[in-house]
């Protein structure tokens, strides 16, 4: 399989690690990615707030690069997604405004956790992981980019999703239920309303230890640094760390948990390193 790859800003800055967990992934699973020449910035959230055709036009330069390699476009940012399926959707049912004939029907946009999930590729984890993180209980957490508005993202089950927990479970972790899976963050708000930001993580924090979870896990650059970050603001010290779900099958794959990937978390991650001391061997030759 034979991707063509949009990282976005974040990828390529605070959120190095996920880019890193992606490509270490995809590649174990042979899935080939070629990264977009010269891609831009998508405007998220910046530009689609400030003016709508410059928040279609920067996402749309990229479609444009991308139809020219001809292959499907995995995105893993949840911004990036939704702003990039926003530009599609304008550019299918909107052509002649925008001056763009002949964009390719063949070619879709993949968020990957969508990927990840399906049949096949789940058996692949399976199949290659080389140990199971039993015992380790994860809340799943959606945020709203990446399945919100659903006439722009076309995902069916934007209310109850279940691409995560089908992660979770192909490592071996169980997905806990409960009640905050698809509340937003206030990511777009974490830095000119500080206050509110404070008080929506607090609630899906405390909704997710209600729930019994050691950590939670998302696929969301903004909402990893915003719930992590914002944990830290509301004193204590019985915080959850916040995993990107690439990040806890590369480390299911490798049979380890690097120090340098526990030191990009603002939160202590050491309970994935517990959880790796004690978990069962998938196969003879793992160390």
């Amino acid at each position: 399989m034979k991707l063509s790859y949009y990282p976005g800003c974040s990828l390529h800055g605070t959120a190095l690690d996920y880019d890193h967990s992606v490509k270490e992934v995809c590649a174990a699973l042979g899935i080939e990615l070629v990264e977009i020449p010269d891609w831009n910035c998508c405007g998220a959230s910046s530009a689609h707030m400030t003016n709508h055709e410059i928040g279609i036009r920067l996402p749309m330069r990229n479609l444009l690069l991308a139809a020219e390699l001809g292959h499907d476009v995995l995105v893993p940012c949840a911004a990036c997604f939704q702003r990039l399926k926003a530009a599609e959707r304008s550019l299918r049912e909107e052509p002649e405004y925008w001056d763009i004939q002949g964009y390719p029907e063949n070619i879709h946009i993949v968020h990957i956790s969508s990927l990840l999930s399906e049949d096949g590729v789940l058996d692949k984890i399976r199949e290659k992981i080389q140990v199971r993180f039993e015992g380790l209980k994860l809340a799943c957490y959606y945020g709203c980019l990446s399945l919100r508005h659903p006439k722009t993202t076309e995902v069916i089950n934007y209310e109850q999703p279940r691409t995560l927990e089908a992660i979770v479970t192909s490592v071996g972790a169980q997905p806990v239920s409960w009640s905050h899976r698809t509340e937003c963050c206030s990511g777009s708000l974490t830095m000119a309303r500080p206050d509110i930001a404070r008080t929506l993580v607090a609630d899906i924090v405390e909704a997710a230890k209600r729930a019994g979870a050691d950590g939670m896990v998302t696929d969301c650059p903004m909402c990893q640094a915003n719930v992590e970050s914002r944990q830290l603001d509301l004193g204590g010290e019985d915080y959850l760390p916040v995993f990107f779900g690439t990040e806890l099958i590369s480390a299911a794959l490798s049979a380890q948990y690097p120090a340098k990937q526990k030191k990009l978390h603002l939160v202590d991650a050491s309970v994935l390193d517990d959880v790796l001391r004690s978990a069962p061997q998938c196969r003879e030759e793992t160390v």
